[in-house]
């Protein structure tokens, strides 16, 4: 059975720079450059966690399977914005060893079952256009674009 379970805040303060430097590397990738990917993703995430573990609405769980951490979710919750009924997956991961059983399916329908328990009415995220395997599970959960980019080298 999976299911979440709030990070520490040993294992937050093991995580969030290996967040910040995965989410960095995902922003080089696509097309900007490592200094400035580096800097983006320092300020998103100090915008994100600006009470460092206490932040309101940032919730980071690991992922469960019984009692074997398989990976990781993070749900944010808003109190205010265009949407403040949307909440956001900003990072779901399964480990290396424990992809491809299904773990990522449960952990998002786990997702939409902590937003709508916090009053949600939506769940949003983004996927960088190369993700095909999160797309292809996004969009098999009933995800629907909602926006989109598009870039060409010239």
């Amino acid at each position: 059975m999976l299911r979440l379970r709030p990070l520490t805040r040993d294992e937050f303060d093991a995580w969030l720079p290996r967040q910040v430097a995965a989410y960095a590397a995902r922003v080089a990738a696509s097309g900007l450059l490592p200094a400035a990917a580096r800097q983006q993703a320092e300020q998103d995430h100090a915008r994100s966690f600006a009470r460092g573990f206490a932040t309101p609405g940032q919730l980071v769980f690991r992922i469960m399977a019984g009692e074997t951490a398989v990976g990781w979710l993070w749900l944010a919750v808003p109190a205010a914005g265009p949407d403040p009924l949307m909440a956001w997956v900003y990072q779901i991961e399964v480990q290396d060893g424990f992809r491809g059983r299904g773990y990522g399916r449960a952990a998002m329908l786990l997702a939409e079952g902590e937003a709508r328990a916090r009053g949600m009415t939506s769940l949003g995220l983004n996927v960088h256009g190369r993700n095909t395997v999160a797309r292809s599970l996004y969009e098999s959960l009933g995800y629907q674009v909602t926006a989109q980019q598009m870039k060409k080298p010239v």
